[in-house]
């Protein structure tokens, strides 16, 4: 269980920012750990993390139907998955740019929304560019959805 600062005996749940990929995978694919962390959010076990660059992406991937033409879930599922998803999210507005940073530009509003939100970890499998930056943040991880479930647990 993670720990606010200022209330060290009132529990917080996990913080997390979900990388787009995550999202699509867990809607794409018959189960595994991406759908198990998508779960974690709807549950309300983890809280994921929303800002403007970030929701204009899935959006953008999200209506991209020639992705999803082997997903065993129909165009409606997806919407009402995607809308309990968003549902859950808490809004974070980022007031800063910390650039340059990452190789791949398009990456960096994940670390700055992961900043501004005081983020316990960015969930991607893009680990190769989003953990290269030049600028450092301890208290923000980046894992996988594996270690995302074994370093953040769920209680159920």
């Amino acid at each position: 269980m993670v720990y606010d600062s200022i209330y060290a005996i009132i529990p917080r749940m996990p913080t997390i920012v979900l990388d787009t990929n995550i999202l699509v995978a867990a809607l794409l694919r018959g189960g595994g750990t991406a759908r198990a962390v998508l779960r974690a959010c709807l549950s309300a076990q983890y809280e994921p993390v929303l800002g403007p660059a970030l929701l204009a992406e899935y959006e953008d991937v999200l209506g991209r139907t020639d992705l999803f033409a082997a997903s065993a879930l129909s165009l409606k599922e997806r919407n009402e998955v995607f809308d309990g998803f968003l549902n859950r999210c808490r809004w974070v507005e980022v007031f800063y740019a910390w650039r340059p940073n990452l190789p791949d530009e398009a990456d960096n509003h994940l670390i700055e929304l992961g900043v501004a939100a005081q983020a316990d970890a960015i969930v991607t499998r893009n680990l190769r560019n989003v953990s290269r930056g030049e600028l450092k943040f301890p208290s923000l991880r980046v894992l996988t959805p594996e270690q995302c479930l074994e370093v953040i647990p769920c209680p159920h």
